[in-house]
């Protein structure tokens, strides 16, 4: 058993079946033992050796930024991590924007990274490169294998470290040579070290905070995010007169009907300044405390409001629900959460605005369905259009590097392919990624991608502003432009293997949305908005 055999049937023995993949050369017999890891060995441990054990399937992306950010999507759905094959210190670094989008979300990722062998290195070959400082970037785990024996038990170690909590990239980085070697072992899986439980004298100092009657926040995220979370927090605020947030970008939040209904923190600091208005104390849970996206002259990055208390109930390796739940058990024993009633918005008619447009994903999204929302500007609306709509989850922009949208789309949608996925995405930022549309095809993944079409990068114009800056001249404003020419997303679909519609009323988008909600596979409509800025 070589190198590469004995790291696919380690990660697959540890739960990894699925690797997203940008190959080359360093790569190439990481890429023949996803046929031979099984077909030339039998199964991995606990299979029947007749078929009964798939292997890993190998998803083929035509950029490492797409194979990153699908890594990133699939975490989040999953529970669990995904691998991506990136090659060499430049594959790495095309793949790096996502993986900071996922390092923000505590995604779960295991990295591998092929390298030159390890006697080639002392050549400096073109794309000799300092992988693990690029690695490093991450703040994630970094390992390097150094001989085939090896390579089993760093890869269930990468594994491990990456489901450590709260979640974090691992990176592996494989020399050719260590791959094609023989030597290679299957190791069994290595047990991740678990969330830590926060100390009851901790959860009983915060219920003295919320009894002092002061004005209190809750901000949360993380894990709190999902039902148990919500449910824990509502109870809190109801019984307590606290606001409650979750953070500006979860990593995955579930909302809709039945569920507890929580703002989120805004994006912009003046909306944040508004919101904390008054408050002596915020209590974070499983995030951190809330500062200015940017910062901006003559305005504060810290939004703590003056002379405010901020206080952790959970950090973010914690278990922040467990300890919302005792909170909750503490100060309000006897309430139940605040449900949130279904109801939608009616269908809109008439020309595609950016106020009516989000009335038509409201009113149609099916139950159980999973939104990839990177609309940024088009999407202010959003949040309060689908908040009444079936229980649904929204995967949003963690680390503000956009691009991530579209892949984060195809690895939702690979994690839960009994689940409609939606991909809500600026014109700006789907060019960043567009070719993830071939993977969709070429995978036939159900993932409905509304592009919203304004011809600009709306929110540069307006942090171009924000920051003080002028805006009247040509070329400043050809920069935030994209138009000359315009870009044609349902041309750029349909060569991609993509069927794609074009939308200018609310009549055809409701038309073609619903179309492609009831037919399988990948579909884009190319919904053409104004600005709302």
């Amino acid at each position: 058993m070589n190198g590469a055999q004995s790291l696919i049937r380690t990660l697959v023995d540890a739960g990894v079946d699925v690797c997203f993949s940008n190959p080359g050369t360093s790569e190439m017999h990481f890429v023949a033992a996803l046929d031979s890891a099984f077909g030339a060995f039998g199964a991995a441990s606990g299979a029947d050796g007749q078929g009964g054990h798939d292997g890993m399937r190998g998803i083929l992306a035509l950029f490492e930024g797409v194979a990153t950010g699908a890594a990133d999507g699939y975490a989040r759905i999953a529970g669990k991590p995904a691998a991506t094959l990136l090659h060499l210190g430049p594959g790495l670094g095309n793949g790096l924007a996502n993986l900071h989008n996922a390092r923000r979300a505590h995604s779960p990722v295991v990295n591998v990274v092929g390298d030159h062998a390890t006697y080639h290195k002392k050549y400096d070959a073109p794309l000799e490169s300092d992988i693990d400082a690029v690695a490093g970037s991450l703040n994630g785990w970094v390992r390097r294998s150094q001989s085939p024996a090896e390579v089993g038990a760093d890869a269930a170690f990468a594994v491990a470290a990456a489901q450590e909590a709260p979640g974090q990239v691992a990176t592996l980085i494989l020399p050719a040579d260590v791959s094609w070697g023989d030597g290679g072992e299957t190791v069994k899986p290595v047990p991740p070290r678990l969330p830590q439980q926060v100390g009851e004298t901790t959860v009983k100092a915060i219920a003295e905070v919320l009894r002092t009657g002061e004005p209190a926040a809750l901000l949360i995220g993380g894990p709190a995010c999902r039902e148990l979370g919500l449910r824990a927090v509502s109870r809190i605020a109801e019984a307590t007169g606290a606001k409650a947030f979750v953070e500006t970008f979860p990593a995955r939040l579930e909302r809709g009907a039945g569920l507890p209904t929580l703002e989120r923190l805004g994006y912009l600091a003046e909306q944040v300044v508004y919101q904390l208005d008054g408050v002596k104390h915020v209590i974070i849970a499983g995030t951190r405390p809330p500062v200015s996206f940017f910062a901006y002259p003559d305005k504060p990055s810290n939004l703590v409001p003056g002379g405010g208390q901020v206080h952790t109930l959970a950090g973010l390796g914690q278990d922040v629900v467990a300890a919302l739940e005792a909170l909750a058990d503490e100060v309000a024993p006897d309430t139940g959460p605040v449900l949130q009633s279904a109801r939608r918005p009616r269908l809109p008619s008439g020309p595609l605005t950016p106020q009516n447009w989000v009335d038509v994903i409201g009113a149609l999204l099916p139950d159980g369905a999973i939104i990839s929302d990177e609309a940024n500007t088009s999407g202010l609306l959003l949040p309060a259009a689908t908040v009444g709509a079936p229980r649904h989850d929204v995967l949003t922009l963690t680390g503000g590097s956009i691009g991530q949208g579209l892949p984060v789309a195809i690895g939702a949608a690979v994690a839960a392919p009994d689940r409609p996925v939606v991909a809500l995405q600026a014109d700006g930022s789907a060019l960043y990624t567009i070719s993830a549309l071939w993977t969709m095809a070429r995978e036939n993944l159900d993932v409905t991608t509304v592009v919203l079409n304004n011809r600009t990068y709306a929110i540069l114009r307006m942090e171009l502003e924000r920051v003080g800056a002028e805006a009247s001249g040509r070329k400043a404003n050809d920069l935030l432009d994209l138009t000359r020419p315009d870009l044609d997303f349902v041309k750029i679909a349909e060569g991609m293997g993509v069927p794609a519609t074009r939308a200018t009323t609310a009549e055809q988008l409701a038309e073609q949305f619903a179309h492609a909600l009831a037919e399988p596979g990948p579909h884009l409509i190319d919904a053409l908005v104004p600005s709302l800025l």
